[in-house]
């Protein structure tokens, strides 16, 4: 009846020594290749601080200027452009400048490195069946596990800084750019391929003329994607010390501060609906012009 009743489980001394050893190899891992580790991401450490020092040290109208010029190319919309303008000025306004700037840095960066690495992982998963098996397990894991946990091998190899932040961000944020680059380009139609087989292209040009092209709306989706999850996790990377606006909403829930966390996590919605707008805007620019090339 026991057996019934009591969930057989392993015994507690063989898993405390199971921890135990899987700790103690991680940390001497962390002691011998921590340094080596944290050389390797230093331009990406150069390409932050760079990004952060130019978007605070910039008068802010030639950074307002600049983001109102970004959104109206990739909307072509002046009534999102207006839009972005109104959130940056009562940003400013309620003296949110700064910290707005630094979060915008690290959110550009994380977006950039999760683009350049999750393109090619969706593309090699697009042409590869048995490497899209071997990575979509992968990828459930970092869709569904908890965010803290993100920060725990982080800091234990790098430990509190930029850098641990970063990685963490781009870890969360990077599925989806590599999920929807995959689908995208799966969803090319087979006969535009075949047609450009006729013609003798190669896989490199069938990939580079026309399964990108095609697949770029559903690529945007996953940039969009990719940006609102980044800016989601600003405030649990501002715990291992990623600046911005992440560390007044902290702050405020460790201190009871309503109205700095409200003011704080609005500027955040802000900035995300800034993101969303500007790319979706643009994605379904693409898809319309994509819609026009097939009609004719």
């Amino acid at each position: 009846m026991s057996f019934l009743t009591e969930f057989p489980s392993i015994n507690t001394e063989t898993l405390r020594a199971l921890k135990k050893t899987i700790d103690a190899g991680f940390k001497n891992f962390s002691r011998n290749y921590g340094d080596n580790i944290e050389s390797f991401f230093e331009p990406v450490r150069f390409l932050l601080i760079e990004s952060e020092q130019f978007l605070i040290n910039t008068p802010w109208p030639i950074i307002m200027a600049l983001i109102a010029i970004i959104a109206w190319a990739g909307s072509k919309n002046i009534k999102i452009v207006i839009s972005v303008i109104i959130i940056l000025l009562l940003i400013g306004y309620f003296d949110m400048w700064e910290n707005t700037m630094k979060t915008i840095s690290i959110t550009f960066v994380a977006a950039l490195l999760a683009i350049v690495l999750g393109i090619p992982i969706g593309i090699l998963m697009a042409k590869s069946n048995t490497f899209q098996r071997v990575m979509n397990p992968v990828l459930d894991v970092m869709q569904t596990m908890p965010s803290f946990v993100y920060l725990i091998p982080v800091v234990m190899l790098l430990g509190i800084g930029k850098i641990p932040g970063l990685i963490a961000v781009v870890i969360y944020s990077i599925p989806p750019m590599i999920r929807l680059t995959n689908l995208g380009i799966r969803l090319v139609n087979q006969a535009v391929i075949e047609a450009a087989d006729s013609y003798g292209a190669s896989n490199t040009q069938k990939l580079i003329y026309i399964q990108i092209p095609l697949a770029l709306p559903t690529i945007m989706a996953g940039i969009n994607q990719t940006i609102m999850l980044a800016l989601s996790m600003v405030v649990i990377a501002s715990m291992i010390g990623v600046t911005g606006l992440g560390q007044p909403v902290l702050t405020a829930i460790q201190n009871q501060y309503f109205t700095l966390g409200i003011f704080n996590g609005f500027a955040i919605v802000g900035i995300a609906i800034v993101f969303d707008r500007v790319s979706q805007a643009y994605g379904k620019r693409i898809q319309e012009s994509h819609g026009t090339i097939d009609d004719k």
